[in-house]
């Protein structure tokens, strides 16, 4: 009977995970179908920039500006420009979407796992998913996508660095909270792992160097647009980390929190869904 029934939780497990995969598994292949379209010179877009490596400087730009561009130049370079901010964009969509259902799945778990208990597994598989798709998609001049070696780009790209750092940030609380959903991690520290990790994310977040679309007519409304999208999705990740922390404190007076910070999580997911730049 015991093996029985860990069969039964094993397999609702692998169904809830194969649906989220399914789910998942188009954004994948519509990302990998952006990923196709003809790059220029590999050294030119680093982390959706459009430009060198932690972008063009000052005399460089100016030069530029006063020089003629050649018709074919130009066309290439706005077919870059775009490419790239389409990139971008559903990188974040993406993102928002499983930000959304992990915090959806969390605020509704208690009543969805006393009828499927494997519904436990879906919001650590939604960070999990996150961590792999920041990790491997997120900065398509890179290997194997471009010519660009991760090292090189690591080292001279601040946006590279931080993005494959939000990826590793989203892999390990995925796969705490998986195994806390396991059961197998019960350590009192562990509970701490999510809000730390939101919090420092966030704190991140502040120092985000992104340069996607900062060239062009309206580059100054672009920029201000980004950063004000970005303090949106700092202060609720701040939300979440404090909010979930007080939740687990296991106070009455502080259960509450126990519904604000998936709350927040899908808000924060909604932003992300929105994201333009």
């Amino acid at each position: 009977m015991l093996f029985l029934g860990f069969g039964k939780a094993v397999s609702r497990t692998a169904l809830l995970f194969s649906i989220l995969v399914a789910v998942a598994a188009p954004i994948f292949v519509s990302a990998a179908s952006l990923q196709a379209q003809p790059q220029a010179n590999p050294q030119d877009h680093a982390g959706h920039e459009g430009m060198g490596h932690d972008g063009m400087d000052h005399e460089h730009m100016n030069m530029a500006m006063d020089a003629p561009e050649d018709p074919v130049a130009a066309e290439r370079r706005r077919a870059k420009i775009l490419a790239d901010k389409r990139e971008s964009e559903f990188n974040h969509h993406l993102a928002g979407v499983l930000v959304a259902i992990a915090g959806l799945f969390m605020l509704f778990q208690s009543e969805l796992t006393k009828r499927w208990p494997g519904v436990r597994y879906v919001w650590p598989a939604c960070f999990l998913l996150a961590g792999i798709f920041v990790l491997v998609w997120s900065d398509t001049e890179l290997w194997p996508f471009g010519h660009r070696q991760w090292l090189e780009a690591l080292q001279n790209n601040r946006e590279v660095l931080q993005h494959k750092t939000f990826a590793i940030l989203l892999l390990g609380l995925g796969a705490i909270e998986w195994q806390r959903a396991r059961g197998v991690l019960r350590s009192a520290w562990s509970a701490w792992i999510f809000p730390v990790i939101a919090i420092t994310g966030s704190i991140i977040l502040i120092f985000h160097h992104h340069e996607g679309g900062m060239v062009g007519e309206h580059h100054m409304e672009t920029m201000a647009r980004i950063q004000s999208e970005h303090l949106s999705y700092t202060v609720a990740g701040l939300g979440i980390g404090l909010a979930k922390g007080l939740s687990e404190m296991k106070s009455r007076s502080l259960a509450i929190f126990g519904k604000v910070w998936p709350i927040l999580m899908v808000i924060l997911g909604v932003l992300l869904i929105f994201y333009r730049e």
